[in-house]
């Protein structure tokens, strides 16, 4: 999907300079963005608005100063784009701070890439319009394997459900996790066997019985995709109602996004799953989601984990481990530095079941989470330092992060969920996410 954009000239009319720049534009941004014909400022209207997800800028002039109310009319995103280069000229940085100053807020991008980025990122939120997030589960909240856990979430609550649709325009497809198991139950074993010869699967000490589960888990989630429209995303309530399968979906997700660049919901946790898809189709990098166990948390997080103490670091307090359903967390091949397919560690999950044991690359991430307003993305930049490994526990294979401040982060998380983002982007959240979203971005 490509971002439309109106280019927009002043009152004095186009010259030699606009209509050279437009088709420079239009050479530089072919892949990203379909530009249409252009548009005098003052014959810009909400009908035209309508049509289109952004307006250019190819040239600013003088006229800029005199004819400010009309800009102030504009209501969609406003891209300054003056350069030879696909970015802002600096002698117009002139007009662009007058803008600001007038209470508008222009990209005004210093490198091709960011304005490709911020274009996607416009292509991106207008993909949410309408779309589907598809889960499954029954009774997620109550109940279950872990109910006194589960029910405190908020992402089974009807009034995120609703956010979801008034802020982003999207629905939430909610289907049976007990068919589902029903019905990878029942696929023929000959179909199952064709499948798993098809793929190369990296495994240790994984049971023929419980890749082949693994597969039919994969198969099942793929067939729902193709009878469901439009969806972006996908989550099943794996571990709460953990009795309605033999198997987990961890290698499930792995192969869907490699297959279809479908992003996933551990836990059926559609708000990490929003964060992730934001993130990873806007700027284009590895993302995934797992549970964060600041040092700061103590007793309560070593319990949790089944460990007997942290790892011995300097500043304790700035650190946390990062780890879910015994190892770092759900991470496509594509995004891994290594990746292997192990058996089942949480008890509460079927003895037949699976988990992946991958890692991130050490060094720069940044860790991010929508909070419950769907208003505001926590970003806070961090480090990935290592890996450490408690046999026998909750935490075989965990990452070992440290922040800047860990106190400040201890009053800013909104969830024990969070999305870890591979590399230096907090940037880029910052410069483009926050303004294509209309988020504000907390943090440390």
């Amino acid at each position: 999907m490509k971002v439309k954009l109106a280019p927009l000239y002043f009152k004095s009319g186009k010259d030699q300079e606009f209509d050279k720049q437009l088709g420079n534009l239009k050479d530089l941004l072919c892949d990203v963005a379909e530009i249409i014909e252009p548009v005098s400022i003052l014959s810009y209207n909400k009908n035209l608005e309508a049509k289109i997800d952004a307006v250019i800028f190819p040239q600013l002039i003088g006229d800029a100063f005199e004819q400010i109310n009309y800009i102030k009319k504009i209501k969609v995103p406003i891209i300054v784009a003056t350069s030879d280069f696909g970015t802002v000229n600096m002698w117009d940085w002139e007009i662009v701070s007058f803008m600001q100053a007038e209470g508008i807020r222009p990209f005004a991008p210093y490198d091709l890439d960011y304005t490709k980025k911020i274009c996607k990122s416009l292509a991106v939120k207008k993909s949410l319009i309408n779309a589907n997030f598809l889960v499954f589960q029954d009774n997620p909240g109550a109940g279950g394997m872990q109910g006194e856990i589960f029910r405190r979430f908020y992402w089974w609550q009807d009034r995120y459900i609703k956010l979801l649709k008034e802020r982003f325009g999207l629905n939430l497809i909610i289907e049976s996790f007990k068919s589902l198991g029903q019905k990878a139950k029942s696929l023929p074993e000959s179909q199952v066997e064709k499948v798993l010869k098809s793929f190369d699967i990296k495994t240790n000490s994984v049971s023929e019985s419980a890749l082949k589960s693994a597969i039919r888990f994969y198969m099942v989630l793929k067939d729902e995709l193709e009878n469901h429209s439009n969806v972006i995303g996908i989550g099943v309530n794996c571990l709460n109602e953990s009795f309605y399968s033999d198997s987990t979906p961890c290698l499930a997700w792995n192969l869907l996004y490699e297959e279809k660049k479908i992003l996933w919901a551990c836990e059926a946790d559609t708000l990490s799953l929003l964060t992730n898809y934001i993130i990873n189709k806007s700027l284009n990098v590895p993302v995934m989601m797992s549970n964060v166990y600041p040092f700061l948390m103590g007793s309560s997080a070593l319990k949790h984990e089944k460990i007997d103490k942290f790892p011995q670091v300097e500043e304790p307090e700035n650190h946390m481990l990062i780890v879910h359903c015994g190892y770092f967390g759900v991470v496509p091949q594509s995004f891994a530095s290594s990746w292997v397919l192990k058996p089942k560690v949480l008890e509460i999950v079927n003895d037949n079941a699976t988990a992946i044991d991958a890692r991130f690359e050490e060094g720069d991430i940044v860790i991010a989470k929508l909070d419950p307003t769907l208003k505001k993305l926590m970003a806070v930049e961090g480090s990935l330092k290592g890996y450490v490994q408690y046999p026998g526990s909750d935490c075989r294979n965990g990452a070992l992060v440290k922040v800047s401040n860990g106190y400040k982060l201890m009053n800013a998380f909104y969830s024990h969920h969070n999305c870890v983002i591979k590399g230096k982007r907090f940037i880029d959240i910052d410069n483009i996410i926050s303004k294509v979203f209309g988020l504000e971005i907390t943090g440390i």
